[in-house]
């Protein structure tokens, strides 16, 4: 980050004055394993796909091909290309500033020497991408042995390709207008086939390129049906290769103009070279006779000294530190004063864990071996592109060091979670749109912090932080608190249902909730959506206080109930858990308690929706027909007919009516088989529906929650009992509802 002041630049932190210089620093060589990197991120089925896209991009593999050009400087210098085929539309070669041609020729040209140093010393948006200076120099086209003019252009990337290339305005959009700048020849060597969407005679590349990245912009040119099409074609203006197709000039080109075939990536070596006190030394010393020389394995690591408060680098100032003697020549040295950068040490973190009593080796390559890959890495996606690819070049380098057997990645599943965000805005301690920790946790406590942010959003999703959330989550857990406390001093009666003999529906619909909960929440903790598994644990919750206000609950279930969601709440709320466990009165921690087991109970999904779409029906009815204090509910289920009905339609194609209405078993029930043969064809898709006395069974079971929400009795007939006009009415998973007032 920078600030700028009277036209310099100012660094943000300490007010000076920024300056730009040539250093010499250390690198890894990180793109020796460019190509390695890049395809295994295709067998790293646990990791995002937008990360892997990340590393993709970041990485980057084009296929194409180098070939030399003979400088009058007397140098050759190499290109690297993707599209070969319109080698003989070369018509200027460019130069990046910081190429070592270009270099050479600024000691020896003062307009070239002046035009890098205006580059390199301006801000990208103050040059033009036209801009650059002719060298008065010359290089040899292969294909044509034409001598094209040597520019430097501030176009060319020093870190793209080779940083120099050949020109070709006909196909190239900065070419051409570089060309158009300089008034440089601009001559056309591949044209649109003859089945291509565009005609050959519409295109002129004095006007526009044709170019060379794979796609015409055909915005301006007549006749084209499209907006963008394929560039490929055949070569003109090409000499012995006239009608040749891009494809195979691209082929034959390499070897008739002595190329090699070459995968070129977008990463570049790795600068580990900081000029800071906080990182690990560079175990090198400088000799004034052997040169660098590494510092020997058994004087490894190299310690920091003592900090010195100092300007500039903060090792060159401790003197004693650096003073050191030559590993090969005993001669006096210095060591090397720049440090590594910290994604050095975090490159290879994990390994340590497995033996961090270790202090003769960096880790225990034996169990590093067994232990690795990582099973689950969490991390923000923020490190796709740096931190998780050293890691990954780390691995690689340490398994071809010996050091690891055969492992070459090091995380096998990857999350990333998302950003916090405070009005609007990304967290961020350095703009101060942050909330203080020490504060929320004096009023709401560490765990309600925890419980707001896993439960506002799934992890990989950023969430904005707001105080109502808070709030919510606070209220929740000391809802829960309270309910436990009620029951830890007797101040909740329950029962014992089964010494009783009066076990009831709604003992077995909450002891039911609660095996369907541990289900639900056991399958989403292990996937990671907390946000999901919260859910159903505030939904038994909230479903416990109204069994509580409902009835005296049985004190098996309700115990049970307690324990289950005190333990389901440890993972995000750990020390309020504590706390529920211990007023239970259960021994040791809720942290070494066993995890509850429970499997869902046979179609609970289906017949949850069961309940929920008969309660939303009684509250449409009442709402419609204005029932302001309905007395009694009567529920029909769908006589065993129509269950029959739609279990044949799920199985039947082409006429379902007629189908159905060949079966014996339905001709009896008439014309009203007729309409709701009808009504199935029309639905679709049928999905499973629980059988008439399960419907029965699950809707018994939630007539506690109707009396609760309607203050209202509430009658279900059981299949075949109902009044005739009422079961009717009724469809599997829709049963029939009469309401009086």
């Amino acid at each position: 980050n920078v600030n700028t002041e009277n036209n310099v630049e100012i660094c943000w932190r300490c007010d000076t004055a920024i300056e730009h210089r040539e250093l010499e620093q250390w690198f890894f060589t990180i793109t020796d394993y460019a190509e390695e990197l890049y395809d295994e991120l295709d067998a790293l089925d646990g990791w995002p796909e937008n990360v892997r896209e990340m590393q993709h991009n970041w990485i980057g593999k084009q296929e194409g091909a180098s070939v030399a050009f003979e400088l009058t400087t007397g140098d050759s210098v190499e290109i690297f290309t993707t599209r070969l085929d319109t080698i003989y539309g070369a018509t200027f070669f460019a130069l990046s500033p910081g190429h070592d041609v270009a270099q050479q020729l600024a000691e020896e040209d003062d307009d070239v020497a002046e035009y890098i140093h205006r580059v390199e010393h301006a801000d990208e948006e103050e040059v033009d991408e036209t801009s650059g200076v002719f060298t008065g120099e010359y290089a040899t086209n292969p294909a044509t042995g034409e001598e094209i003019p040597v520019y430097v252009a501030d176009y060319v990337l020093a870190d793209v390709g080779t940083g120099a290339l050949y020109a070709v305005p006909a196909h190239d959009d900065r070419d051409h207008a570089f060309a158009e700048e300089h008034d440089i020849p601009i001559r056309q060597v591949v044209e649109p086939t003859e089945d291509a969407e565009v005609d050959p005679e519409n295109v002129d590349v004095q006007e526009q390129a044709y170019t060379e990245d794979g796609v015409l912009d055909l915005g301006e040119i007549e006749g084209s049906s499209d907006e963008r099409t394929e560039s490929d074609g055949v070569l003109v203006d090409s000499g012995e290769f006239d009608g040749l197709d891009s494809a195979e000039a691209r082929e034959r080109f390499v070897e008739a103009f002595d190329g090699e075939f070459r995968t070129a990536h977008s990463l570049r070596d790795w600068c580990i070279s900081r000029q800071r006190y906080w990182g690990t030394p560079i175990p090198f010393v400088e000799c004034p006779d052997c040169g660098y020389v590494p510092v020997p394995e058994d004087d490894l690591p190299v310690e920091l000294p003592e900090f010195i408060r100092t300007t500039g680098n903060p090792l060159d100032a401790a003197q004693e530190w650096k003073t050191t003697t030559c590993p090969d020549c005993g001669g006096p040295a210095q060591r090397e004063t720049d440090t590594m950068d910290t994604f050095v040490d975090s490159s290879w973190y994990f390994l340590r864990f497995i033996s961090p009593e270790l202090d003769d080796a960096p880790f225990d390559s034996e169990r590093a071996t067994d232990w690795m890959p990582v099973d689950q890495y969490v991390g923000g996606i923020e490190h796709a592109t740096m931190h998780l690819i050293y890691s990954r070049f780390f691995t690689k380098v340490l398994d071809d060091m010996e050091l690891l057997d055969g492992v070459r990645e090091p995380f096998e599943n990857l999350l990333t979670q998302g950003m916090v965000r405070k009005d609007g805005a990304a967290m961020s301690s350095s703009t101060g749109n942050v909330v203080s920790p020490a504060p929320f946790v004096k009023r709401f406590g560490a765990d309600t912090g925890r419980l707001f942010m896993l439960n506002a959003a799934q992890p990989e999703k950023a969430l904005d932080w707001t105080e109502e959330g808070a709030e919510s989550a606070h209220a929740f857990l000391q809802n829960v608190h309270d309910l436990v406390a009620r029951y830890a001093e007797g101040e909740i009666d329950t029962r014992d249902a089964a010494a009783a003999g009066d076990g009831g529906t709604i003992d077995e619909y909450v002891a039911r909730e609660i095996e369907a909960t541990v289900a639900t929440a056991t399958e989403e903790f292990e996937a990671f959506r907390f946000n999901h598994a919260l859910q159903a644990i505030r939904e038994l919750a909230s479903l416990l206080r109204r069994y509580v206000d409902h009835t005296d609950p049985d004190e098996g279930t309700f115990e049970r109930a307690l324990s289950t969601v005190a333990r389901l709440l440890a993972p995000v709320a750990p020390h309020v858990a504590e706390e529920l466990w211990a007023h239970l009165g259960r021994d040791g921690l809720i942290a070494e308690a066993d995890w509850p087991e429970a499997d869902e109970p046979a179609g609970y999904e289906t017949a949850r929706l069961l309940v929920e779409n008969t309660r939303e029906d009684v509250r449409d009815i009442v709402g419609v027909a204005g029932i302001e204090d309905p007395s009694l509910i009567e529920i029909a289920v769908a006589p065993e007919w129509k269950h029959y009905a739609r279990q044949q339609a799920r199985d039947l194609d082409g006429n379902v009516v007629g189908q159905l209405m060949g079966d014996e078993r339905l001709q009896r029930h008439g014309e009203a088989a007729a309409d709701y043969a009808k009504a199935l064809a029309g639905e679709g898709h049928l999905d499973e529906q629980l059988p008439p006395e399960r419907e029965y069974e699950a809707l018994t079971r939630a007539v506690w929650l109707l009396e609760r929400e309607f203050d209202a009795e509430v009658v279900v007939s059981e299949p075949g009992e109902a009044p005739e006009d009422l079961a009717a009415k009724a469809t599997p998973g829709r049963p029939g509802i009469q309401i009086e007032e």
